[in-house]
C-alpha cells in the first residue's frame, strides 16, 4: 500500500462496490477490525438479503487499493402496525478506514455518497449504532443522536468465565458473582412459573406463521422491523457463522412465540439472547426461559443481550434477571432522515417505543 502522504486527497476516488469486490472489502475489514469475519460474511450481508442489496462503497487510492469503506443495509420497517407506513430503512455497518489513512476526511465523503445513494433508492431513513470513537463524526455530518443502547448480562453459572466477564467492570463485580448467580437463578425460577404449557420445537426454517405473528405485535410499537419468514431465514438460519439456534413455542399448531440464541464460539463461554417474538406475557416468559435453558445446555456461563435505554425490551430483560452493564458498554443510536416527512422518521426519534433486539443489529453475530 502506497504511503498516505504521497497521495493527494483529490486523487482518492469513491466507487460503488458489487459482489465482485467482496474479497477486497474483506482484506480492508481484516486491517481495520479485530473481530473475525466468517467466510462469505460480506456476501451474506450485502448481497443475499431478501430486502435487497446494500449500499456499499469504497474509497480507493490511484493504484486501485481500497483504503476506506462504508455500507448501509436495507430493512423493512413499520410504525404502529400501519401498512401505509411500511418502507425500507437503512442500517449502517462496516464503516472502516485503514489505520494508515485515518483522519483524512474519507469517511465524510463516503457518508455523503452513501446517504445520497440511499435517498435515491427511496429509503425513508438510515440508522446506526456507532462506537464512542466514531459517534461524534456522524453527528458532525448531520446525523441525530436519538438514544442509547446498552449490553445487559445474566449469570448462569458461578464459575471462572462468569467471574471474568463481570470482573471487566471492577473487582467488586468479580467478587460478588456468586450472589449474582443466585439472584439470576431466582429470576429464572420466576420466569418458569409464569407461562402455561407450550410445546417447544427446533426451527429448521421459519414459515409464514411468523409473519402473521409479527403483524399482531407491530401495532404495539412505534418503530419495528418486520419479522417476515424470508427475512428471519436469511438473518438467522442461513448465516455463515452457524452460531444461531431458533426455537418455536407452539400452542397446538399456532405459533405463540419464537426465540433465537447465539451459542458460545469455540473456546468461549458467553452466549446471547438474540431475538424473539411472543403473542402475550406468558409466551414471552416461556420464550426467554427456553432461550436461557438452551444456552446453558450449550455450555454458556453467562448470557448477554442488548436493549435500548427506556425500552420495553430493557424492562423485560431486567425482569428476567439481566443486569445492565456499565456506560463503557453503551453505544449511541443515530438517525439520518432521508424522507423528512415520512412517518417512520418521527417514530424513529422515540427509541423508547422501538421494538429492538440484538437481531436488529447490522452484524451477523453479536460480540
Amino acid at each position: 500500500m502506497a504511503a498516505p502522504l504521497a497521495t493527494r486527497d483529490e486523487d482518492i476516488h469513491v466507487a460503488a462496490c458489487t459482489r465482485a469486490h467482496r474479497d477486497e472489502q474483506a482484506r480492508l475489514y481484516a486491517a481495520c477490525f479485530k473481530k473475525p469475519l466468517p467466510q462469505g460474511g460480506l456476501h451474506w450481508r450485502y448481497d443475499a438479503s431478501p430486502m435487497g442489496e446494500s449500499v456499499s462503497l469504497v474509497a480507493r487510492e490511484p493504484d486501485g487499493l481500497a483504503i476506506s469503506g462504508y455500507a448501509c443495509s436495507p430493512r423493512v420497517a413499520i410504525t404502529a402496525g400501519d401498512e401505509r407506513t411500511l418502507a425500507t430503512v437503512g442500517e449502517t455497518g462496516d464503516v472502516m478506514t485503514h489505520p494508515q489513512w485515518r483522519k483524512r476526511g474519507f469517511f465524510s465523503r463516503l457518508d455523503r455518497a452513501a446517504m445520497e445513494a440511499a435517498r435515491a433508492r427511496g429509503w425513508a431513513l438510515a440508522l446506526g449504532l456507532p462506537n464512542r470513537r466514531s459517534a461524534h463524526i456522524f453527528l458532525e455530518l448531520g446525523w441525530e443522536r436519538v438514544g442509547s443502547v446498552r449490553s445487559h448480562l445474566l449469570v448462569l453459572r458461578d464459575d471462572a468465565a462468569a467471574r471474568a466477564a463481570r470482573g471487566k467492570e471492577g473487582r467488586w463485580k468479580r467478587w460478588t458473582t456468586g450472589f449474582e448467580a443466585r439472584r439470576c437463578a431466582r429470576a429464572r425460577e420466576a420466569l418458569a412459573g409464569r407461562p402455561g404449557k407450550l410445546h417447544i420445537q427446533t426451527i429448521e426454517r421459519f414459515d409464514e406463521r411468523v409473519t402473521a405473528l409479527s403483524r399482531v405485535i407491530e401495532p404495539r410499537f412505534g418503530f419495528m422491523v418486520r419479522r417476515s419468514a424470508e427475512y428471519l431465514n436469511w438473518r438467522f438460519i442461513g448465516t455463515p457463522s452457524g452460531l444461531h439456534r431458533a426455537f418455536a413455542l407452539l400452542d397446538g399448531t399456532e405459533l405463540a412465540a419464537y426465540v433465537v440464541i447465539q451459542v458460545p464460539r469455540t473456546g468461549e463461554h458467553g452466549g446471547f439472547l438474540v431475538d424473539l417474538l411472543a403473542r402475550d406475557d406468558a409466551a414471552l416468559a416461556a420464550a426467554i426461559s427456553v432461550g436461557l435453558n438452551e444456552l446453558e445446555r450449550a455450555g454458556a456461563s453467562f448470557v448477554e443481550a442488548t436493549a435500548l435505554a427506556g425500552s420495553w425490551w430493557e424492562s423485560e430483560l431486567v425482569r428476567a434477571g439481566f443486569a445492565p452493564r456499565g456506560e463503557e458498554h453503551a453505544l449511541s443510536v443515530i438517525l439520518h432522515p432521508l424522507q423528512a416527512a415520512h412517518p417512520l422518521v418521527a417514530a424513529a426519534r422515540d427509541t423508547a417505543k422501538w421494538y429492538f433486539t440484538d437481531g436488529d443489529r447490522d452484524d451477523e453475530t453479536v460480540g
